[in-house]
């Protein structure tokens, strides 16, 4: 007997299962060349330790729309791989060896090299072990690294053939620095924060005079770096300084004051300090007026030996000083608190130091318009939410030159090599002969993973099978956090190296929250890890969690509550799947086949057995249309209601009157029915919850193989019974109503009471009424087409019908009246809305026939129950 344990345990089903998956091959392309491709190639997680819950989020709905299309009969292809994260690892293998007090610099560039390969592979082994603790359908034999030479190779390619079109350059330009990492940063590595800080207003001296003039900085250690002051050649204040000198002060160096519209006239007292090589756009100014540029910090973010005595001073120690001797001098004139946002770095959370650097760029104009222009064509990329769009659009619009050079280890080294005469040589392979030096710096990871899609598929070689064959891409899903990092790279790099979009979709999630609404992070201790999630709750309710958490671009909050709903819930398919397969565990599937024609053709089963194989029919529709939106939140809803509600709280309960029967010709075909709409109820949940399903899956007594490559349910027409739909859905109403009333009037269940039903479908009731009867308890039970209507009765209306129960004795007049006008309220209320909706032209205009007809069906509805309650109160009021 396939039996199930009394209580589902997550950690006994889903032990070992992910392994027999991998054993299987059953997450390998079909190599159908008739179907379909369908191709996702995976987010790539650094490796810089364990997964979070965001690439959680990202797995589950990726696996999600894999699994399904899977088992729709497409040729899936999901291919895994990892991301060399060069800030972020470089970082974290320091930290380690600077436990043990080795310096990076101790062991040299091949040395740490060698530690950082241990490390990755270290956490790349932590990693897969994650993903398959979340059971994600990925061909391993595809896997990829962003440092493996397939993809070195086309990031080499890539390079050289920018550089040859004079897209990237090199060059001095200012760049957002990160002292602790000691490495360039592009503008959307850095974190734009709120902090406390103040205006230093500091005096400067007129060369020859004893006059100042005052300027305000937020950083007045830079004045080490001032090459002039500025005025707005408008302003009358200072039109007699303009062309003489200052003299800094402490290190009395002597700067000339111009004019230039960035001195703002209303703002502050009008001058300007410039100091070009630590704000950009003071190096603007510098541009204009050809002014020096003094760097006055080393790259760890101390003071240089331009600082003069301030050389070798931490850059806000250096601050505290220099205003303690400004202080001291007299030339402090005040300072003054403010609120304000300052750049950090996104990787170390240092403060940024604006800094004029020599680096490698990206030219981005040409690319960014062409990645503009494409979103105008067929080959546009659909972002969903649309909105999103908007979001790339307008990036790529402002878009600044990329610096693409970082000043580490780990990482592509930049092909590019020097000789002492003071030649370059930019290739893909080093430069033939001697005396040449490769440039010591790497590559920003982005620059890579922007490839990922074409590169992982075998480009450069467009005649790779599997860049034929999947590429361009079929759906990428990330969070909004990285359209910028990482979702426009890959679009303006595809396009430009392979004349496609690398993905026809790209599904936009939100972030994960704590319970309180807060963005998780370590300084407020309030992260969750996925793993300890799945210890106690199992994949499946993560999964499940995850993918109905919200909608297509919304955050949502993490909730134990939620977990243990998701829980529950698994654990009542569980039990419904615990006693089908105990009544019907010997069903064969020729038996299956035969009921369920019969209970097509109306030759046998009864009006429970159409009605639910009508209900999976919408429910399969519905399913996949959502699904096909990628709105996994809406599909779960409709899933779990059907699964709850329909199969499990009233079919189960309706078979009860067949199942304790005597008629065994019916049991069969009721016992057939449990099963196919159990198969394919877990087939429905299997691309969500892969692990119970196939638990149960392999039980079932007609299945064979692995429910991962099992069809995926269709619609089937012979199925739909609308008659049955609608007779079912008005018994299921009027026994809620009989509860309902019973419940008002504190009478039991068992307590039997008599029933009167008046209704045009008095035949189907009569067909019905040993459910009436079993589910309600009924002392008598009348159903007729019209009848005597009792005065001292509660009664209720519902679709089609007219419940009353004489409950003498039991029953108030009054309170039946206010019962009655408060009913009669909420389907005024239904009214309201309805025609509200249908009096909308725009509505009625542009919504689809069967909408528009739906909403009518509820107008009639909902007035032919308004007036019946209506009457219902004028008789008890006459009366």
């Amino acid at each position: 007997m396939n039996e199930l344990t009394p209580k589902f345990n997550p950690t006994e089903v889903e032990a070992g299962r992910y392994e027999k998956w991998l054993e299987a091959d059953v997450f390998k392309p079909s190599g159908n060349p008739d179907a379909e491709p369908y191709s996702i190639v995976i987010p790539p997680p650094n490796v810089t330790g364990k997964l979070h819950l965001g690439h959680a989020w990202d797995t589950t709905l990726q696996d999600i729309i894999i699994r399904q299309k899977r088992m729709q009969g497409f040729d899936t292809l999901w291919l895994p791989g990892m991301d060399h994260a060069g800030i972020a690892t470089q970082a974290k293998v320091a930290a380690r060896l600077a436990e043990d007090g080795i310096l990076p610099q101790d062991l040299g560039r091949e040395k740490f090299l060698d530690k950082v390969w241990e490390w990755k592979d270290e956490y790349a082994t932590t990693i897969k072990e994650q993903w398959g603790k979340m059971g994600i359908s990925v061909d391993y034999s595809r896997e990829r690294f962003t440092l493996d030479e397939g993809l070195s190779q086309a990031v080499r390619k890539v390079f050289v053939q920018l550089y040859n079109k004079g897209w990237i350059y090199r060059g001095e330009k200012l760049i957002n620095w990160d002292p602790k990492a000691m490495t360039a940063l592009s503008d959307i590595e850095v974190i734009h924060k709120e902090i406390d800080g103040a205006f230093y207003h500091i005096t400067y001296q007129i060369e020859g005079s004893d006059e100042f003039v005052e300027i305000a900085t937020t950083r007045p250690e830079t004045f080490l770096g001032d090459t002039a002051v500025i005025v707005n050649e408008k302003d009358e204040r200072y039109k007699h300084l303009v062309g003489k000198n200052v003299i800094l002060p402490i290190i009395n160096r002597v700067i000339p004051i111009l004019t230039d519209d960035h001195a703002d006239m209303e703002k502050g007292t009008g001058v300007v300090k410039i100091t070009p090589a630590h704000d950009p756009n003071d190096f603007e100014v510098a541009m204009r007026h050809d002014l020096p540029m003094i760097n006055m910090m080393n790259n760890d973010g101390t003071i240089n030996e331009n600082g003069g005595k301030y050389e070798g001073l931490d850059r806000f120690e250096a601050r505290k000083q220099i205003v303690a001797d400004l202080k001291e001098l007299g030339q402090l004139v005040d300072i003054k608190p403010v609120r304000h946002e300052v750049g950090h770095s996104e990787r170390t959370g240092v403060v940024v130091e604006p800094r004029l650097s020599t680096q490698w760029f990206v030219k981005m104009d040409e690319l960014a318009k062409n990645a503009i222009a494409n979103q105008a064509t067929e080959d546009a990329v659909e972002f969903y939410p649309p909105r999103f769009n908007d979001t790339f659009m307008q990036w790529m619009e402002n878009v600044h030159d990329w610096v693409i050079s970082r000043q580490l280890w780990w990482g592509h080294q930049i092909p590019a090599w020097y000789n002492e005469a003071g030649e370059m040589y930019v290739g893909e392979e080093a430069p033939e002969g001697e005396g040449w030096t490769q440039d010591a710096d790497v590559l920003d990871t982005w620059f890579s993973s922007a490839l990922w899609p074409f590169s992982t598929m075998g480009w450069p070689d467009e005649n790779s099978a599997d860049f034929k064959r999947y590429f361009p891409t079929s759906t990428l899903v990330t969070g909004y956090d990285i359209i910028f990092f990482w979702v426009s790279r890959m679009i303006f790099q595809s396009l430009e190296f392979t004349g496609k979009s690398p993905f026809h979709n790209v599904l936009i999630h939100g972030l994960i929250r704590d319970e309180e609404g807060r963005k998780m992070s370590k300084s407020l201790g309030n992260g969750i890890d996925p793993m300890d999630v799945i210890e106690k709750y199992g994949a499946d309710a993560l999964r499940w969690f995850l993918s109905n958490g919200s909608a297509p671009g919304q955050d949502v909050r993490f909730s134990y509550d939620k977990m243990d709903a998701a829980w529950n819930f698994i654990n009542k398919i569980w039990n419904v799947s615990r006693y089908i397969l105990m009544n019907a565990e010997d069903v064969s599937a020729d038996a299956v086949s035969s009921a369920l024609t019969k209970v097509a053709n109306k030759t046998a089963g009864n009006v429970t057995d159409r009605w639910i194989l009508t209900r999976l029919n919408d429910t399969a529709r519905r399913v996949t249309e959502q699904m096909d939106k990628f709105e996994f939140g809406v599909a779960g809803h409709i899933l779990y209601n059907f699964i709850w509600d329909e199969f499990a709280n009233w079919y189960l309960e309706l078979t009860k009157e067949v199942m304790f029967g005597e008629d065994e010709a019916e049991k069969d075909i009721t016992r057939a029915v449990l099963l196919h709409v159990l198969d394919q109820v877990l087939r429905l949940l299997h691309p969500i919850m892969p692990f119970f399903t196939e638990e149960i899956f392999e039980k079932l007594p007609n299945t064979s193989g692995s429910i991962v490559v099992a069809e995926y349910p269709k619609v089937r027409p012979e199925f739909n019974d609308d008659k049955a739909s609608e007779g079912v859905a008005m018994l299921i109403e009027l026994i809620t109503a009989v509860r309902n009333i019973r419940a008002e009037v504190n009478t039991p269940l068992s307590k039997a009471v008599p029933m009167l039903i008046k209704s045009e479908h008095a035949d189907f009731l009569n067909a019905v009424s040993p459910y009436i009867s079993r589910f309600t308890n009924p002392s008598e039970l009348t159903i007729a087409k019209d009848l005597a209507v009792p005065e001292q009765a509660m009664s209720a209306v519902i679709t089609g019908a007219e419940l009353y129960l004489p409950l003498a004795g039991l029953i108030n007049i009054e309170e039946e009246i206010a019962r009655l006008e408060k009913e009669l309220a909420k389907w005024q209320k239904e009214l309201d809305l309805v025609n509200k909706k249908l009096g909308n032209e725009r509505f009625v205009a542009n919504a689809k026939a069967e909408v528009v007809q739906k909403e009518k069906d509820k107008l009639a509805d909902y007035q032919e129950k308004f007036d019946t309650v209506k009457a219902r109160i004028a008789e008890l009021k006459e009366n």
